[in-house]
């Protein structure tokens, strides 16, 4: 079994940064990829970025090249999401997951999800 944890979601003002966390535990939590999701009422989740956490290998969709980072510490087990000017848009509850294959966009291909983290970016 593998928990995953996030936090650092809250309201931001268009323009403004945050830094979600994600941590990770369980067995053999760091045998899996991890991604970065997004979802808002009535839209499926959608795939933001991915990482390993041996080799440190990264993947960001294309709808969020350049703005968000997906990192991670693996002396404390967290996986990172910073996101850099966001937008109105960009307000959604946002997920981390565990799966096998990196960079998958489908949440079919993730086994472990977090609760989620509220981010809302006010205009």
């Amino acid at each position: 079994q593998v928990q995953l944890v996030e936090s650092g979601g809250g309201l931001v003002q268009a323009g403004g940064s945050l830094r979600l966390s994600c941590a990770a535990s369980g067995r053999t939590f760091n045998s899996y990829a991890m991604g970065w999701f997004r979802q808002t009422p009535g839209k499926e989740r959608e795939f933001l970025a991915g990482i390993r956490w041996t080799g440190g290998s990264t993947y960001h969709a294309d709808s969020v090249k350049g703005r968000f980072t997906i990192s991670s510490d693996n002396a404390k087990n967290t996986v990172y999401l910073r996101m850099n000017s966001l937008k109105p848009e960009d307000t959604a509850v946002y997920y981390c997951a565990a799966g096998i294959f990196l960079g998958s966009s489908s949440p079919k291909n993730y086994d472990y999800w977090g609760q989620g983290t509220q981010v809302i970016v006010s205009s």
